[in-house]
């Protein structure tokens, strides 16, 4: 195994920036400062910028498409909750959440500094979702006045949320793109705006995507996948 294949599998970063880091003498082996042409046995002493690097387990990255009345908890005494109702080789831990109520794209992992780096909200990875919303009263449909309001931010519990990016699809379908996490947000925002959201699907994470996963079905992330997100999150 090389250098950056270790730090990658440890979840410290992409191979690519393990090159970099390299190249820049933040890593050590047994105390020693690595070089790209340092021989790597893989028992040796692995840190960081003075941060001890462990590869404990294998991390693995699991797709998912969740669908309506799947609660993303994972307690064994909710009969709704996911460990339910997927059945993986280990044990992984839902990256976030999407409501009971809702469906789409979920990732899951076994990557606790992956996991991290994705919910901070100082990262602002961008998420996108597909809503059908009607109106609670006879005013006119998902209009240009809506998406203006949408995009420049909506005050819940007193405060402004984030700008965003909205593309209207219908009279009563938009797409909208987050980069913040808070609870039940599409649902919140556009109740503040009179309207009602009738179905709300995610349908991308970073530059991961449904594509052609079917609704209750999952599969693991490619190795290309892990990649190119490690050196987004990671960067």
């Amino acid at each position: 195994m090389r250098l950056t294949q270790y730090l990658s599998q440890a979840g410290v970063c992409s191979r690519k920036v393990a090159s970099r880091l390299i190249a820049e003498g933040r890593v050590q082996l047994n105390q020693k400062t690595a070089t790209p042409h340092t021989p790597f046995r893989g028992d040796e002493s692995v840190t960081v910028d003075g941060q001890r690097v462990l590869l404990s387990e294998q991390h693995l990255y699991v797709l998912y498409n969740k669908p309506v009345g799947i609660d993303c908890n994972c307690r064994a005494d909710d009969p709704a909750s996911i460990i339910h109702h997927l059945t993986l080789p280990q044990r992984l831990f839902p990256v976030g959440r999407i409501d009971k109520d809702s469906r789409g794209l979920m990732l899951l992992t076994n990557d606790g500094h992956l996991c991290h780096r994705l919910l901070s909200p100082q990262y602002e990875h961008p998420k996108q979702y597909e809503v059908q919303a009607r109106p609670h009263f006879q005013n006119a449909a998902l209009n240009t006045e809506f998406k203006e309001k949408m995009e420049q931010g909506v005050v819940l519990d007193g405060q402004l949320t984030q700008p965003c990016q909205v593309t209207l699809l219908s009279h009563d379908r938009f797409k909208i793109c987050l980069t913040q996490g808070i609870n039940r947000q599409i649902r919140r925002m556009c109740r503040a705006l009179g309207y009602h959201v009738v179905d709300l699907q995610r349908t991308h994470i970073l530059q991961l995507s449904l594509d052609e996963l079917a609704e209750g079905e999952w599969r693991y992330l490619t190795h290309s996948e892990i990649e190119a997100i490690k050196t987004q999150i990671f960067h």
